[in-house]
């Protein structure tokens, strides 16, 4: 990976990184300000809306920080080795995580009359499209192991070459 693309997608995740922090520590007490307001009769969804956000967002942080440190195995030349999986791992927990948190709002709003059932039925795809982004990763999962089987089995070779030369 070129060092310019290195660089960029680091800027990136910075940006991406800051700007959740700061829905965490500003954005979510204006959440909470404002679901202070809600009817009586919906005061319940209070705490479950708020701790599904902070939630949500935590699964985004600790997907930014895997990819970094993959940035990091990338720019080394080590992401062809065991260790990346551990990240890739970590990925996958993450975005699976978040789909599920997903599904527990759509959940916690379908009863009732809070937001309309179309809206639950959004959120409840938003759900879904995560679970095919834990997917499409897991997929890339399996192409890493078979690039790391593949550099394995390329130095074993080129060892027995050396010996032979």
């Amino acid at each position: 990976m070129r060092k310019l693309t290195v660089i960029a997608l680091r800027a990136v995740l910075v940006a991406l990184l800051a700007g959740s922090v700061f829905v965490q520590t500003v954005m979510v007490p204006l959440l909470a300000a404002d679901l202070e307001e809600l009817d009586s009769e919906y005061a319940y969804l209070r705490v479950p809306i708020l701790a599904i956000t902070v939630l949500g967002f935590v699964t985004v942080e600790v997907v930014l920080v895997c990819v970094w440190r993959l940035v990091t195995m990338v720019r080394r030349g080590t992401v062809f080795t065991h260790a990346a999986f551990r990240w890739v791992d970590v990925v996958i927990g993450a975005v699976v995580a978040a789909a599920l948190l997903i599904f527990a709002l759509a959940a916690v709003l379908a009863p009732g009359e809070p937001v309309p059932p179309g809206v639950v039925l959004l959120i409840g795809g938003a759900g879904v499209a995560a679970l095919g982004v834990a997917l499409i990763v897991l997929v890339l999962r399996m192409l890493l192991a078979q690039a790391v089987a593949r550099d394995a089995e390329a130095a074993r070779m080129q060892a027995e070459l050396d010996e032979v030369i």
